[in-house]
């Protein structure tokens, strides 16, 4: 996924007319396109495009090559859109985290299995999958509540959740990452925003803490992750 402070870059280079145009020309043309007929598309010169280009890569918003070679001089530069992806919402949103779940459910449903079920399996095992990696990363031996949510908190940080340290022992989620697609099936998305949450709990093997409803707040997640109580 590609980083916020990486999307922020690429929006801002793009707050500005002529190299909004000429990227805009870039990704029209369907194939790479030299500094020359770039300056031409928007009207300036060679040397003020070749500036505005290069800020358009630097924001990994198109990349170089170097095109055939003509019969005098080398060959010249071309630009062509990069093959990443930049996506900002405010507050987070993450439908790309409930697709690869619903996606992965469907690939490994067995033939009796109803769809609800495979859907929170997975998202279970999603959610252990990023513990486990923050748990190898990290190697913080035994996990007592307080250390467990923590860590837990910098993996939902990334996930957009916006984790808020209520008390010692709980992790409030002010946001879901999942709207509006919550708003559409909000029993089950609430159903595996939890069985995610306590995936992130197994993959990190906090003792102590279970992912549980957290009561009806505007904007804020469904669940919360809990110290002192049953999983």
């Amino acid at each position: 996924m590609t980083s916020e402070r990486a999307t922020i870059r690429a929006v801002a280079a793009l707050d500005e007319d002529l190299r909004h145009g000429m990227y805009a020309f870039i990704r029209d043309s369907g194939r790479p396109v030299t500094r020359e007929e770039a300056a031409v598309a928007v009207g300036i010169s060679r040397k003020l495009a070749a500036f505005h280009l290069d800020k358009l890569v630097a924001a990994g918003l198109l990349r170089t090559s170097y095109g055939a070679a003509g019969k005098v001089g080398r060959a010249p530069k071309v630009y062509e859109p990069a093959a990443t992806d930049f996506a900002i919402s405010i507050p987070p949103r993450r439908p790309d985290v409930l697709g690869a779940i619903l996606i992965d459910a469907v690939a490994s449903a067995g033939a009796a299995e109803p769809a609800r079920d495979a859907a929170l399996r997975t998202a279970r095992r999603h959610g252990t999958e990023a513990g486990v990696e923050k748990r190898t990363h990290t190697r913080p031996g035994r996990l007592g509540p307080e250390r467990g949510l923590t860590l837990a908190g910098e993996i939902l940080t990334r996930h957009g959740f916006e984790p808020a340290r209520e008390t010692p022992v709980c992790l409030r989620l002010r946001n879901c990452p999942f709207q509006p697609l919550a708003g559409r099936a909000p029993e089950l998305v609430c159903g595996l925003t939890r069985s995610f949450l306590t995936g992130v709990l197994d993959g990190l093997e906090v003792a102590g803490v279970a992912a549980v409803p957290a009561g009806a707040r505007v904007g804020g997640c469904c669940v919360e992750l809990r110290g002192g109580v049953g999983g």
